[in-house]
C-alpha cells in the first residue's frame, strides 16, 4: 500500500537546497580569507586590522611627539622674548621728541624778580648716559633767586643718574643734584669734618675713607641726615622724564620712600615723626600733585627746590613757553630731607647711578681747600 512521505522527509531536501543556494551569497559578503590577509598593506586590510606597535616604533613615535612639543615651547618663548625686547627698545631707544624753543629763555626781563620763574642753562653740558635725555646742564639759574651780590643765584651740578624700574631696568627719568655755588663751601666743610675736625682738604686715603662712609647704607644716611638738617645749604633736584609719566606716579614713589624711612626711624625709637603736624604735612605734599595737571611728558623739566631752611618748592616747565610754574610749596623741612635721602643714602636708593655720581662729585669738592669754588664738578 502506498504511503505518502512524511513532512520531515520532504522538508530535508528543501532545507538542504535552500542552504546550498543561499550560502554563496552569504559568503560573498564576508571578506575573503587568505593567508596574506593579516599581513597585506592594502587599504582594504588596514580598515579591518590594526596591528600593535612594536616597542621600537612606540619609542620613535613618543620621541617625535616630545620633539614637536619642545618646538612649540621654543616658538612660544621666542615670541614672548621678542615682545619684551620690542617694548624695551621702544621705551629706551626711541628718538627724543623735538623740543620747542622757549623764547623767554633769552629774554632778560624774564629774570626779574616777580616774573614767571625760568630755568636758565648754560652751554656746558654733561652726558647723562641715555639718548632720550642726552645731557644735563652743568649749571642752572632760577629767575627770581639771587645771591648775596644781588645777582642770579647759580646752582652747580654735583652728580646725576637714571632712575629705572623693574628687572628690565626700564628708564623712567634722569635725576641730577645741584647745589648753590655760594653754599658749596658749607658742603665742603661738612664733609671734610666727617674725617678731620681741623683740616681744610682731604688727601687720597682720607677721600677713600669718606667715599666708603657715604656709600655705606647706615653711615651714608647718618652723614647726609646731619648735613641736610643744618640750615644754609640750598639745593635742587632736577628731574627730566625719559618717557611719558604723570605726577601721581612720581608722587607715589616719593611717598613710599618717605613712609619706609619714617617707619624704620619709629621702629628704632625715634619720636621725630610722631606729631600730628607731620601727618598733615604729608597730606599737603600729596595734594601738590593732585591738582588739574596730571601728565609729565618726556623731556620736560621738574625742579624740587630746597631752600635755606629746608622748605620745599616744586616747579614745572611743560615746554609751552610759560617757563617754570610753581605748583606747590611746603615749609616743613622733614619732607624735603626725606626726599633727598631717597637719592643720597640708605640700603635702597631711587638711582644707584645717581648716588655714586654724587659721591664722586663730593670727592672733587673735598680735595680742594674749603672756600674755593670748583670749576668742574663732575
Amino acid at each position: 500500500m502506498f504511503r505518502p512521505p512524511s513532512s520531515r522527509v520532504l522538508q530535508y531536501p528543501l532545507m538542504q537546497y535552500l542552504r546550498q543556494s543561499a550560502a554563496p551569497k552569504f559568503r560573498s559578503r564576508l571578506p575573503r580569507r587568505s593567508s596574506s590577509y593579516a599581513f597585506t598593506t592594502s587599504n582594504q586590510c588596514l580598515e579591518h586590522v590594526r596591528l600593535p606597535l612594536s616597542p621600537e616604533e612606540r619609542t620613535r613615535q613618543l620621541e617625535e611627539r616630545n620633539s614637536e612639543v619642545t618646538r612649540m615651547w621654543i616658538y612660544g618663548l621666542s615670541a614672548v622674548a621678542t615682545g619684551i625686547v620690542t617694548i624695551y627698545v621702544a621705551f629706551n631707544f626711541a628718538p627724543p621728541p623735538v623740543q620747542k624753543t622757549d623764547a623767554r629763555r633769552n629774554d632778560p626781563l624774564s629774570k626779574l624778580p616777580g616774573s614767571t620763574p625760568v630755568e636758565t642753562t648754560h652751554d656746558d653740558e654733561v652726558p647723562t648716559g641715555t639718548s632720550t635725555v642726552p645731557t644735563f646742564p652743568r649749571t642752572i639759574e632760577i629767575a627770581g633767586e639771587t645771591d648775596v651780590k644781588g645777582e642770579a643765584l647759580e646752582y652747580q651740578l654735583v652728580g646725576l643718574g637714571i632712575r629705572t624700574v623693574s628687572f628690565l631696568s626700564i628708564q623712567v627719568y634722569v635725576i641730577g643734584l645741584y647745589v648753590a655755588t655760594e653754599d658749596i663751601a658749607a658742603l665742603q666743610q661738612a664733609m671734610v669734618r666727617q674725617i678731620d675736625g681741623v683740616a681744610t682738604t682731604l688727601i687720597k686715603g682720607e677721600k677713600e675713607k669718606l667715599k666708603g662712609m657715604l656709600l655705606d647704607p647706615e653711615e651714608g644716611e647718618r652723614i647726609w641726615d646731619k648735613v641736610l638738617r643744618k640750615e644754609g645749604l640750598r639745593s635742587v633736584v632736577r628731574i627730566v622724564p625719559t618717557r611719558n609719566t604723570d605726577f601721581n606716579h612720581l608722587r607715589d614713589g616719593w611717598v613710599r620712600g618717605i613712609s619706609g624711612r619714617v617707619q624704620r626711624a619709629q621702629a628704632a625709637g625715634e619720636k621725630e615723626y610722631d606729631d600730628k603736624q607731620f601727618g598733615v604735612t604729608m597730606q599737603d605734599f600729596k595734594n601738590i600733585f593732585s591738582g588739574g595737571r596730571k601728565s609729565v611728558p618726556k623731556g620736560k623739566t621738574l625742579l624740587l627746590v630746597r631752600g635755606t631752611k629746608g622748605g620745599l618748592e616744586v616747579l614745572f616747565d611743560d615746554g609751552e613757553g610759560k617757563g617754570l610754574e610753581k605748583i606747590g610749596e611746603l615749609q616743613d623741612e622733614r619732607i624735603s630731607r626725606q626726599i633727598w635721602l631717597g637719592y643720597l643714602a640708605g640700603k635702597t636708593v631711587s638711582s644707584e647711578g645717581a648716588r655714586k655720581s654724587i659721591v664722586e662729585g663730593i670727592m672733587d669738592f673735598v680735595e680742594r681747600p674749603i672756600g674755593t669754588v670748583a670749576t668742574q664738578v663732575i
